[in-house]
Formats: structure tokens, sequence, C-alpha cells
């Protein structure tokens, strides 16, 4: 599994919102599952734009938090027109690789965890702590 950090409030809108994709200034060859890590910038003049506020934003949501993981998705593709030829729909934006996400699964709650640029591997401690997250959640 791989991880990727966002700013917020673009990892909210993936967790909550349906944003189906993540722009990104390269392409990837990983397909699979991806923990979405919110990162410890915010995109100020994002939280105004009404895309985010379609999606619910919300600051007082626990998944609004920085610095942590709160979804899980699947990376199933990558759109490479940079020109803005393709359909990958409204939260697409020109001049990026459109990462393809499917299956978002939101986390119960943020798992506080420090983030890299681009597609990073997650510590084992990590991956275990949202495993059981999801595995006790589903149990109950």
């Amino acid at each position: 599994m791989q991880a990727m950090s966002v700013q917020q409030p673009w990892a909210f809108a993936i967790a909550r919102g349906g944003k189906t994709v993540s722009n990104q200034g390269l392409p990837t060859a990983y397909r699979g599952p991806l923990l979405v890590h919110a990162s410890m910038r915010v995109d100020l003049k994002a939280c105004d734009s009404p895309l985010i506020r379609a999606a619910g934003w919300d600051p007082r949501d626990p998944l609004a938090t920085i610095g942590a993981v709160i979804a899980v998705a699947d990376l199933d593709d990558v759109c490479s027109a940079r020109d803005g030829s393709c359909d990958c729909g409204p939260w697409s934006e020109r001049g990026f690789h459109h990462w393809h996400l499917t299956g978002v699964r939101p986390l119960p709650r943020p798992i506080i965890a420090l983030g890299h640029p681009g597609l990073w591997e997650p510590h084992p401690t990590l991956l275990t702590e949202v495993n059981t997250m999801f595995a006790l959640n589903n149990a109950s």
C-alpha cells in the first residue's frame, strides 16, 4: 500500500465530498490501495470554492484535521492528458495528471502521521492501525 499527502480542504473533499480526481504534477504506474493523508498545509483560497462548499466542507469535522491519515482509496487510473482534452470531471485541473480514486473509505477518526511529498510508503505500524480501526468499526 502507498500513501499520498493532500492539502486541506482537498483531502476532506476526497474523504467526505466525492472528489474522485487528485490533481498531481507527476504520473505514477502504481495502482491499488492508497492512504489519503491530510498534509500540514491548508489551501485557504480553496476553502471558499464552490466545489469545496458543495463537498460539505466543515472545518469542525474530525476529517478536516491536518497532519493525519483520514481515508483509504483505490488508485484505479491516471489520466495524463495535461492539455485538458480529457473528460475527467469537475475536480480535474488543466495542466495536471489526474489520479482517479475509487472506493473511498473515510476513517472513523484521523490517525496522526507525518506525510511526504509524492507517493510514499507508510510505516507498517500505521498500516496496522488503519486496518485495526476498520476491523473494530466493522465489528460494532
